[in-house]
C-alpha cells in the first residue's frame, strides 16, 4: 500500500472512531432501534433531540447501554433512562464498550488527554476503572467467552492492525499486519474465530481469524463497505453495517448505509433494513439480545 494512502487511513481512523459535536450537524436527532433478525420487526425504544451513539444490550436482556457526552448510560426496554454508570470514574469515554459474557465486567475505551483512546476495565458493581492498555491509541472491540482476552484495533509505528492483551493487563500481541486498516475485532461466542473488517484488499469487507491470528477468511466480497461484524449468540450469522458507497477507510457519520445479515459458513447475505442515515454510531459494537432473536442500533435522523 502506497504512504500516502496508509497515511489517509490513520487520519480518517483517527477522525471518525470518536464523533465530535463539531461533526454532527445541530439538531440531529437520535433513535434507538431494536430489531427482530426473523420477522424483521422494527421497535423504536427512544427517539431524542440529542446525539448518542453504540448500543449494547445486557447480557440479562433487560436493558440497554448508549453512550453520549462522554459517559455511558442504561436504558431499559421501554425507553426510561435508568442513569449514568459510575459517572464518578468513567468519562470521556468513546464508542468502543460492552460486557463480559458474565456480564460482570464493563470494558471501555476511554480518550484520555492527551493521549487519545486507551482501554479501561471495571465491575459493573463499581470500582476503580483499571488501565489494561498503556500503549495507545487502542480502540476495544471484543472479550473473549472466558473473559481472559481482550482484543482491540491499534495504532503501532504508523500501522493499524488488531491486537490481542490479557484483561488483566500485561503484554499485548499483535494479530494481524495486513497492509491497510484492520478493526473491528470481536470473538464468536464458541471462541472459535475473532470476526474483524479490513480494507487489505482495497475495499472494507470482512473476515473471521482463528484466536491466534492465523487462518484469515475473506466472508464479504462485494461492492459495500462492510464494518463491524457482530457474530450471533448460536455462531451462524454475524450483523454487519454496510457503506452504499466507498468510505475510503474511514466509517464516517451521516452516510446512507444499510444492516445486513451474514451466514458466515455460506457466505449468503440478506438486508435486515432498509437504506438509512447512520453510520458512525450506529452499530460500532456488539449489540445482540442474549437469546440471538435481536440487535439493537442507532438510526439518525437529518435536522
Amino acid at each position: 500500500m502506497p504512504k500516502i494512502k496508509v497515511l489517509l487511513a490513520i487520519i480518517f481512523v483517527g477522525l471518525s472512531i470518536t464523533v465530535t459535536a463539531q461533526q454532527v450537524p445541530e439538531g440531529t436527532s437520535s433513535e434507538l432501534v431494536i430489531l427482530n433478525v426473523y420477522s424483521g420487526e422494527q421497535k423504536t425504544i427512544v427517539k431524542e433531540n440529542r446525539h448518542f451513539e453504540a448500543p449494547n444490550w445486557s447480557r440479562d436482556g433487560e436493558l440497554l447501554i448508549i453512550n453520549s457526552g462522554g459517559f455511558l448510560e442504561e436504558i431499559d426496554l421501554q425507553g426510561n433512562l435508568l442513569g449514568t454508570i459510575h459517572p464518578e470514574k468513567i468519562s470521556r469515554v468513546n464508542n468502543d464498550h460492552g460486557l463480559s459474557f458474565d456480564g460482570r465486567t464493563l470494558v471501555f475505551s476511554k480518550n484520555d488527554q492527551g493521549l487519545g483512546s486507551r482501554i479501561y476495565t471495571v465491575p459493573m458493581a463499581g470500582g476503580e476503572p483499571r488501565l489494561i492498555t498503556p500503549n495507545h491509541p487502542s480502540y476495544w472491540h471484543g472479550i473473549s467467552p472466558d473473559g481472559k482476552t481482550l482484543v482491540y484495533c491499534a495504532e503501532r509505528n504508523g500501522a493499524w492492525d488488531i491486537y490481542a492483551i490479557p484483561s488483566a493487563g500485561g503484554n499485548e500481541k499483535q494479530l494481524t499486519d495486513a497492509e491497510g486498516l484492520d478493526d473491528g475485532s470481536e470473538y464468536s461466542y464458541d471462541g472459535k474465530w475473532i470476526y474483524f473488517n479490513s480494507n487489505r484488499t482495497g475495499r472494507m469487507q470482512t473476515y473471521r481469524m482463528k484466536p491466534d491470528g492465523t487462518g484469515a477468511e475473506q466472508l464479504t466480497d462485494d461492492s459495500f463497505d462492510n464494518w463491524f461484524p457482530h457474530p450471533s449468540p448460536d455462531n451462524k450469522s454475524a450483523v454487519i453495517i454496510s457503506y452504499l458507497e466507498d468510505q475510503n477507510g474511514a466509517h464516517p457519520f451521516g452516510k446512507d448505509v444499510k444492516l445486513r445479515l451474514l451466514n458466515v459458513e455460506t457466505k449468503e447475505i440478506r438486508d435486515l433494513t432498509e437504506v438509512f442515515y447512520g453510520g458512525q454510531g450506529t452499530i460500532n459494537v456488539h449489540s445482540w439480545s442474549p437469546d440471538g432473536e435481536w440487535i439493537a442500533f442507532v438510526r439518525y435522523h437529518r435536522p
